[in-house]
């Protein structure tokens, strides 16, 4: 016969752990308790859904489709890295510090930018930033060009793994603009700006000097996709072939695709199998990366054709 003082135990630490268990789904919320992430995403999914049916108009629950956007971009903002958002190493624009006044103003007026990194050899080793306001005021007071390390200010480094949202804060606090990207080795492996972070909430910001924004795949006349290596996989998936995009590899972009279906950086001329059936061929490389390909769709096989099978001997 069961002990009553065992049953009354067992009856304090089981409300016990029901307590304890209340509290940590009050407090944190339970397993299938929605975030106030998700929470917010619902309301604003059910308010559009009910606009589309009601109104179908472009202002649903006093937000225009621009605001909505903006709101859904800033709940996720928080789950990126800096590596979800750096311009990668190969479209870093830099200079040495070894460049002369001259060519440090050429390459301002060519790139566009307001800030310019500074490197020491080799992109890896990055010194500093240079800022086109520094260059202007040389040129406005009709000085003699200083050294170049005169005019130097220092980024930020950051790494690969750390959030957006610390990364916002701390150039805010450090009134810094640009920030260095670095991988394990402490080698560059891209950049981040104010502006890049900016544009992941409001969307893509183009001001008068920046280029009319160019396809990065376009659809030949002989059925091919003439691509940039720089074109998401994601978007070629989502526009070509969902295949495409499916890869076990922690790859982005078709170029990063090419390389792992090729297990080298491919060369023009090379030609690669993909398990859809598509077959990549590069057409602009250099011995560092891919720059340009052609997707050529796979052979549609019609079952009812006779197979083509070489002569009876």
């Amino acid at each position: 016969m069961p002990d009553d003082r065992d049953s009354s135990s067992r009856s304090e630490d089981d409300s016990r752990s029901g307590l304890l268990a209340g509290l940590k789904t009050w407090l944190f919320g339970g397993d299938k308790e929605p975030s106030l992430r998700e929470q917010i995403e619902e309301v604003i999914d059910e308010a559009e859904e009910e606009g589309d049916d009601r109104r179908g108009g472009n202002i649903i629950g006093g937000l225009s489709p621009i605001e909505r956007k903006m709101v859904r971009n800033l709940l996720h903002f928080g789950e990126q890295t800096v590596d979800d958002v750096a311009v990668p190493r190969g479209e870093i624009v830099a200079i040495p510090e070894s460049a002369s006044f001259a060519e440090v103003i050429a390459l301002f007026a060519d790139a566009g930018h307001s800030r310019l990194p500074v490197y020491r050899e080799t992109l890896d080793e990055v010194v500093g930033m240079i800022h086109v306001k520094d260059v202007f005021a040389v040129l406005a007071a009709g000085q003699a060009p200083p050294p170049l390390l005169d005019l130097i200010r220092q980024p930020l480094y950051v790494p690969q793994s750390m959030d957006v949202l610390d990364l916002l804060a701390e150039m805010r606090a450090k009134r810094t603009h640009l920030a260095i990207v670095i991988d394990e080795y402490s080698g560059t492996e891209g950049l981040v700006t104010f502006e890049d972070l900016v544009e992941e909430i409001v969307g893509e910001v183009e001001d008068e000097h920046d280029d009319e924004p160019t396809a990065l795949f376009v659809l030949g006349e002989t059925g091919c996709w003439e691509a940039d290596a720089r074109a998401e996989l994601d978007d070629i998936g989502e526009a070509i072939d969902p295949r495409l995009a499916d890869v076990e590899e922690d790859v982005d972009t078709l170029g990063g695709l090419s390389a792992v279906l090729a297990g080298h950086v491919p060369e023009v001329g090379e030609i690669l199998l993909h398990p859809s059936g598509w077959r990549i061929e590069v057409t602009e490389a250099d011995e560092k990366r891919v720059h340009h390909l052609r997707l050529h769709p796979p052979v549609e096989v019609d079952p009812e054709a006779p197979l083509d099978r070489p002569e009876d001997f």
